[in-house]
């Protein structure tokens, strides 16, 4: 099985955190990027072939790609990222279903029986085997892995309508407003994980039908996913029945789009509780990254950290609570940080305060300086979600 990731977004509804990276080389609970969660995965289920297909802003990407994940070139396995190429004309991707065409030679070379097409910012975990051995027992052209989610945020996802075997795909519906409940759970419908596993001869027929096709928008779950349903092609895979070595009875099952600053902050929120929603420190099914040669965390001068994740090469010399630090965070003297998301070498000055907010790399935040404490000046100043999470790009100047 060849694996390819979809990676190419623009993520404009993580701004300012995408405004100088894709959204997959977004910093995440502390030392890994989001792309690291969809490698691992691939990887811990021995899909050791896979391609990172890139095209906006991806120079942190490729490179967090090329010196992290370096496979056994002695056994021919790979992750290479693959950046739009133009091979079609002299167009860049015009959605997800189209770079997959565009990219075409990278199956023609492997020649596999079957290609895992996941995406590149959820975080989760998940054993792509169990999948596939579902797609090859059904024979089906496609299988999309869904998850159970409230119908009220229908809206926020494809939505899979499955037939009376619980497994055919009966119908697709993109983002719908009042999408039909399931029949054993009417408040619930199954959303698409952008996670499909394709029988190679039946994902090359349809992206050849979609290119086609005028009107569509070329995209995999828009496009490809209603068009293999209209055929009869199509099964749902229910990701509650995926288990992977490790896991524990809270975490099992666990997913999240990440795609919006709120919901970015709330995972890493799910991180820091004592028995957490997401376990990070499951050593049977890694989470793999590269963080650098930095020395171990230090507390200096009564610095003290509680319900926290910190990294290594941070020096913590104030209070931190109830939030997760990148490496090279330094937290001065008289210093709060409550409840925040802080990336590499953020300063927080003497006595300054620091709440509900995501301050990405290289921020310095001046002595005496506050972000989270007066919520006018904060919306004038920064950008501040509907949740209320204050967001500070790349290197922002603080007031």
């Amino acid at each position: 099985m060849l694996g390819i990731v979809l990676a190419g977004g623009e993520g404009k509804r993580l701004m300012p955190l995408t405004a100088d990276r894709a959204k997959p080389a977004v910093t995440f609970g502390g030392t890994y990027r989001l792309v690291d969660f969809v490698l691992s995965n691939l990887v811990n289920a021995d899909i050791l072939r896979i391609c990172v297909l890139t095209q906006y802003k991806s120079h942190s990407l490729d490179r967090h790609i090329t010196t992290t994940w370096r496979m056994s070139s002695l056994l021919g396995n790979y992750v290479t990222p693959v950046p739009a190429q133009q091979r079609l004309g002299p167009r860049w991707y015009l959605g997800s279903a189209d770079a997959i065409l565009q990219s075409l030679n990278l199956i023609y070379d492997e020649q596999p029986e079957y290609v895992a097409v996941f995406g590149a910012d959820h975080v989760y975990r998940m054993d792509p085997r169990q999948m596939l051995a579902q797609h090859i027992d059904s024979g089906a052209g496609v299988t999309v892995a869904g998850i159970r989610v409230p119908r009220t945020e229908s809206s926020s996802f494809g939505v899979i309508k499955p037939g009376s075997d619980g497994q055919t795909v009966e119908g697709f519906l993109e983002k719908p407003a009042d999408p039909p409940g399931l029949p054993d759970d009417p408040q619930c419908v199954f959303a698409s994980m952008g996670n499909y596993i394709f029988t190679t001869k039946a994902l090359i027929e349809a992206l050849q039908r979609d290119a086609e096709d005028e009107e569509s928008v070329h995209d995999m779950g828009g496009s490809i996913l209603p068009q293999l349903t209209a055929r009869g092609e199509a099964h749902l895979y229910d990701f509650s029945e995926n288990h992977v070595p490790g896991e524990t009875s809270r975490d099992q099952g666990y997913w999240r789009d990440v795609g919006t600053l709120d919901a970015y902050y709330e995972s890493h929120m799910d991180l820091i509780a004592e028995r957490p929603k997401f376990n990070l420190y499951n050593r049977s099914w890694p989470i793999y990254t590269h963080s650098g040669q930095l020395s171990p965390a230090r507390f200096n001068a009564g610095g003290m950290a509680s319900e926290s994740i910190i990294s290594a090469g941070c020096l913590i010399r104030g209070q931190v609570t109830r939030s997760v630090l990148s490496p090279g965070v330094v937290v001065d003297p008289g210093a709060v940080v409550q409840g925040s998301v802080l990336h590499d070498n953020v300063h927080i000055g003497r006595g300054a305060v620091v709440r509900g907010a995501v301050l990405d790399k290289n921020v310095q935040v001046p002595p005496g300086a506050t972000i989270g404490v007066n919520p006018e000046r904060d919306a004038e100043l920064y950008t501040v979600s509907q949740g209320g999470v204050i967001a500070l790009g790349k290197g922002q100047i603080v007031s």
